[in-house]
């Protein structure tokens, strides 16, 4: 696949009491997102953050924030979350009274469009959603959480993303989040997804090291 592989360590699993200088170290070792979940303890049973760490740490680096919304209806927020500096802002198809309109107005506020599906949503929901969004975030565990196993049959469903996308002659990312390690994201990629979302696998132990090792994988399969 000529697509550009990207990884977007996902800050739910940083230390927050130095958020600033652990993105920092994932910025200087190639990583080119930050992935930044926000829950709204209703779509999702947890809360996370919001609006002002986003609006605090966009000042930090030059990274693409990558803003992932486990959020009921998720249009009332839109706005605020593309002037507080998110570049991509994705949002559940589940969550979506209508999830046209939310992709537009995703669009109308400058930031690029993505949908999101929770594992036991099927893959070809997002069909006619296909010319409208920019990114398609397959969750290859349950929302909500982190630290949860990848999800093995989350491969057959990249593959039929992938497919649909090709049969369409469509260029687009597909973004994976969920259990994805170094010992994982060859497969994941191989699948056809090229935006690698990981947590754990980024903040947990050496950042520097963790970060460097999945991009020598991603160049490697590009």
């Amino acid at each position: 696949m000529s697509m550009k592989n990207i990884l977007a360590p996902s800050i739910l699993s940083a230390d927050f009491k130095a958020l600033g200088e652990e993105i920092k170290q994932t910025e200087e070792a190639g990583a080119q997102y930050i992935h930044f979940d926000v829950m709204d303890g209703m779509f999702v049973p947890s809360i996370s953050f919001g609006m002002p760490v986003l609006s605090s740490i966009r000042g930090v680096t030059g990274q693409t924030m990558d803003v992932h919304l486990m959020v009921q209806e998720p249009v009332r927020y839109v706005k605020e979350f593309a002037a507080c500096g998110a570049d991509i802002i994705t949002v559940h198809l589940e969550a979506c009274g209508d999830v046209k309109a939310t992709l537009d107005e995703i669009h109308r506020c400058g930031a690029g469009a993505g949908i999101s599906i929770k594992p036991g949503t099927p893959v070809e929901s997002l069909a006619p959603y296909l010319d409208d969004g920019d990114m398609f975030l397959i969750m290859s565990v349950e929302p909500g959480f982190g630290g949860q196993a990848f999800i093995p049959e989350s491969l057959e469903r990249i593959r039929r993303l992938r497919a649909m996308l090709d049969a369409r002659g469509m260029d687009k990312d597909i973004e994976v989040d969920g259990g994805i390690y170094h010992s994982n994201v060859a497969e994941v990629l191989k699948a056809g997804a090229n935006v690698i979302v990981s947590g754990s696998g980024v903040y947990k132990g050496d950042i520097l090291q963790n970060t460097a090792g999945f991009m020598e994988i991603l160049r490697a399969y590009e």
